[in-house]
């Protein structure tokens, strides 16, 4: 059970979020924004807060562009007040997961009050941090509660909600992923926070129109999944019911173009996406039976470590030194290890096919995704054909995950 209460989706989040903190005895406050959420919903807040006769001390952090790193978790440290106080996170994802690594290294606790349905991490204890330019989930904790104004969230801007949807749909993927690590890779699963996670996926892959139309039931309906899906981590206490190739391939353009000093395109946007390419890698085991899979088992032999090493060196340039420590147990395998991985896949095969059939066609995710009004190919999303074929190639690297991404190197499936 998740230890936020309450969560509030609804009308006036403002006048309930102040009930909240008059119940709970908090007076002294780090809010935390951007310019855009600030004009939003913050000075709203920060307003309701001050007429209350509570200290309330804002930072907004200003730019087009915000990123969770350390340039804007220091701007957050620095500007927030010394001594007892509680952080409310004003925004989206970034806002929300700078102000749960601050308050949480800081030894404080904060609320959350998202501005748009645009990613699953308002629940969760972990936050994505761009360390040293790799994108690091480091585990902190949940907000105390959270009060999410339907008003605010309907008026989002149309790419936020649209995102929203991506990152949510991506956990079609992450589920299948999470499947597959279960039975080739002992990752641990949860059947109960599986099924909770599905429940959440097709709520709002059975409401795509009323989302891309902005409608406050479709609205509410993404919301409340996003919740749900942060929850599932929060309860499973890691990514993985939420986070599988999709996301590793959306790090990695991330990641990538942040080291080129480009500007990434949005995190739910990147996912949506790259779940089309994902779902395309499940649709091709889907077609391969027993006796093509026992041929390509039988050819399949370890990888060249020295190879693999040069392909990570290659794709992460700098940052590789980390991505070779998170892939050292791929790395490490031996002959007998591989061998008994590929007994593994032959043995598992019917069930590696019933997890491929929950996994929708790539048209289907296509047409949902233009639905609810978010990009569904590359070009639309600002991504050139080289960087989807790198983001391919090289995504599985970024985590010790076995993905469909891992199966399809093993069982030498081309990924394009």
């Amino acid at each position: 059970m998740s230890k936020i209460d309450p969560i509030y989706v609804g009308k006036d989040a403002t006048g309930k979020m102040l009930e909240y903190v008059a119940a709970h005895g908090l007076k002294r406050f780090a809010l935390v924004a951007d310019t855009n959420t600030y004009a939003a919903l913050g000075q709203h807040v920060e307003q309701a807060l001050k007429a209350q006769g509570y200290e309330v001390h804002s930072v907004v952090l200003e730019g087009e562009h915000i990123h969770t790193d350390e340039h804007q978790i220091v701007q957050v440290l620095i500007r927030a007040p010394l001594g007892p106080c509680t952080f409310i996170a004003v925004g989206s994802g970034t806002i929300t997961d700078i102000t749960r690594f601050c308050s949480h290294r800081s030894g404080r606790q904060f609320i959350g009050m998202p501005t748009a349905p645009s990613v699953d991490g308002f629940t969760s204890i972990g936050a994505p941090i761009i360390l040293a330019g790799v994108k690091t989930t480091i585990v902190c904790q949940p907000p105390m509660a959270v009060f999410a104004d339907i008003d605010t969230l309907c008026n989002a801007p149309q790419r936020l909600v649209a995102a929203g949807f991506g990152d949510m749909i991506g956990k079609i993927t992450s589920l299948a992923d999470w499947n597959l690590g279960r039975l080739l890779w002992d990752e641990p699963y949860d059947t109960d926070i599986a099924a909770r996670s599905q429940v959440a996926i097709d709520s709002v892959m059975s409401r795509a129109d009323a989302i891309g139309q902005r409608t406050e039931e479709g609205v509410r309906a993404l919301m409340d999944a996003l919740i749900e899906s942060g929850l599932c981590m929060l309860d499973f206490g890691a990514t993985r019911p939420a986070s599988g190739a999709e996301h590793h391939i959306s790090h990695y353009w991330e990641m990538v173009r942040l080291w080129e000093g480009r500007e990434s395109m949005l995190h739910g946007a990147q996912v949506g996406y790259a779940l089309t390419l994902v779902a395309r890698q499940y649709e091709r085991v889907r077609a391969i039976d027993r006796a093509e899979l026992m041929n390509r088992l039988e050819a399949a032999t370890l990888p060249d470590r020295a190879t693999e090493i040069a392909n990570i060196r290659a794709g992460y340039r700098e940052m590789s030194p980390k991505i070779l420590i998170e892939q050292a147990p791929f790395l490490d395998l031996t002959e007998a290890d591989y061998d008994n991985l590929k007994h593994k896949i032959a043995d598992n095969w019917d069930e590696i096919q019933s997890v491929a059939e929950t996994v929708p066609e790539p048209s289907v995710i296509i047409d949902a995704l233009r639905k609810a009004g978010g990009p569904a190919d590359y070009e639309a999303l600002g991504l050139d054909a080289d960087e989807v074929t790198n983001g391919l190639h090289n995504g599985h690297y970024l985590r010790n995950r076995f993905t469909v991404a891992k199966l399809s190197h093993v069982i030498d499936l081309p990924m394009d």
